[in-house]
């Protein structure tokens, strides 16, 4: 506390024979992780550190003539600052330090305050969070957002790092929402799993199953020279579910990204990727992409996120407990419909759908087959509606790998999101005159139309498909639109007066139907 330049403050000192102090190092008593473990109350008493906040504010106030250093990650700037300033501290850095000493003190007491409030069983305890500016982001959802940063939760760390790019404010919540969910998918199915994320909702998420021949015709894997090990083909399945959303990407692995696994985001159009690690060879590859700009986020596999969540809004702070509810296939134990049995790949498609819901914009429901999601209907008001939107998404996806739509003869030079975007085109069939001239510009051969009929008797033959929704169906009118998609299997939370009446759908349509008790609303 002695102020330089102070007479009585430097007499004293003399008298007292004490040196000024420069630069204070200091670590608090570990109490957060004290409380972390389990530890008893008087353990965490005991890890309630008195006297390092009072030398830790003491050196911020006095921060002119002091430098306060409170966590390793600043050694190296200390370091490089002495180096440059004949063994010096500037100003500059000692203000720096000093905020964020503070931010630290405050973060502490807080964590002690809330510690205590909940000890004192008080139903909603007061809580103080401090945010720490971890990295500066270009601007938030839109570019007049500004300021904007990704922060720490105090001394907590981020659940990744950047190994490349700069990641923006939308790309960090994909990839924090996608990360759970293909973590979450590995957990339920023990197989590698993967996700393709647009606006914080997956266009696609699947698990490593492999493709059959028409698979791989319709996805123009069987003219590609790249060998589809159990990560590549988590994420071609998740990428080619809905691949005109997916454009523009951001993906998820739950496993680590090898050389293949590069090579097949290398040719698509895709912002970023998180995954728990990458071999040299895939991260070269990857960080070319977007002339050096992709972003590569590598993610912690053992980070454990807080039990409580926060967010403000409009001037309002809200807290709810973190959805960590784990699905697995006891959740599809109760299987309420006269066909009471669940195929080993029902229960892994029904635990794809529903998981990959958990991280959808609710209301959502959401379509899955072969371990892949074809279908996803998120953000409605309606439940019917997120039946009829993600069922269109199914046809399409199954009309691609009709013989008409794969012996399309495309012109040479023609890209291949071009010929995805031509073939749901001629899919859905609805031209303008205009249009369709710059359509048809695009092929050797123009192709015969697609006509309802055939459609119609081409989609007749999908069967098997898992319907999930995000909560219960509140009329049979859902049910009835997946009748006409080859589903045969539905999970749904159950708990709607209406449930005999679904269940009695469910019987005439011969679907096994699992009531899950598990609403999964996500916003």
């Amino acid at each position: 506390l002695a102020v330089r330049g102070n007479s009585k403050h430097e007499e004293d000192m003399k008298v007292n024979e004490i040196a000024p102090i420069d630069m204070v190092i200091l670590n608090l008593y570990p109490f957060e992780q004290t409380v972390s473990k389990g530890s008893d109350f008087d353990m965490c008493v005991e890890n309630v550190d008195i006297g390092g906040p009072g030398m830790l504010r003491a050196s911020a106030k006095n921060h002119k003539a002091v430098v306060i250093v409170t966590s390793p990650s600043q050694y190296q700037s200390v370091m490089d600052e002495m180096e440059a300033n004949d063994a010096c501290t500037t100003i500059e850095l000692r203000r720096k330090f000093a905020a964020a000493a503070f931010a630290l003190s405050a973060h502490y007491d807080g964590a002690i305050a809330s510690y205590f409030s909940k000890q004192l069983a008080t139903a909603l305890p007061s809580v103080t969070r401090t945010y720490v500016p971890e990295r500066k982001l270009k601007y938030g959802c839109n570019p007049n957002q500004q300021p904007a940063a990704l922060c720490k939760l105090g001394e907590k760390e981020l659940p990744f790092v950047v190994k490349n790019g700069n990641p923006g404010y939308i790309n960090l919540l994909d990839a924090a929402n996608a990360w759970q969910l293909v973590r979450e998918l590995r957990i339920a199915t023990n197989l590698p799993a993967a996700a393709s994320f647009k606006h914080v909702s997956p266009a696609g998420a699947a698990v490593a199953v492999p493709l059959s021949e028409v698979e791989s015709e319709a996805y123009e894997m069987h003219t590609r020279k790249i060998e589809l090990t159990p990560s590549a083909l988590a994420y071609l399945r998740a990428r080619q579910a809905d691949p005109m959303s997916s454009f523009g990407d951001f993906a998820a692995l739950s496993d680590h990204v090898d050389v293949e696994t590069a090579k097949v985001l290398k040719t698509e159009v895709s912002d970023g990727i998180v995954a728990p690690s990458y071999a040299p060879e895939a991260l070269e590859i990857l960080s070319a992409k977007k002339g050096g700009n992709f972003i590569v986020l590598q993610a912690d596999p053992n980070y454990s996120a807080p039990e409580n969540e926060y967010r403000e809004v409009f001037g309002m702070g809200f807290m709810q407990k973190r959805n960590d509810i784990i699905l697995t296939e006891e959740t599809l134990a109760k299987v309420v419909t006269k066909e009471n049995t669940l195929s080993e790949s029902a229960k892994r498609d029904l635990l794809v759908g529903s998981i990959s819901l958990k991280y959808t914009q609710s209301n959502s429901v959401g379509y899955a087959i072969n371990g892949q999601m074809v279908g996803v209907g998120a953000g409605q008001q309606s439940r019917v509606d997120c039946a009829k939107l993600a069922g269109r998404k199914v046809k399409i996806w199954y009309l691609r790998q009709h013989p008409k739509v794969l012996g399309m003869k495309f012109k040479s030079g023609i890209k291949r999101q071009a010929r995805i975007n031509a073939r749901v085109r001629y899919i859905e069939g609805d031209f303008s005159e205009i249009e369709r001239k710059t359509w048809e510009t695009q092929f050797d051969e123009i192709p015969e139309p697609l006509t309802e009929a055939e459609k119609n008797d081409f989609m007749a033959s999908l069967s098997g498909v898992a319907l999930s929704s995000d909560a219960f169906f509140p009329f049979r009118d859902s049910i009835d639109v997946a009748s006409k998609l080859g589903v045969s299997y539905v999970a749904q939370a159950g708990g709607s007066v209406q449930d005999p009446q679904i269940i009695e759908a469910c019987d005439e349509y011969k679907m096994a139907m699992a009531m899950t008790g598990q609403r999964l609303f996500h916003h």
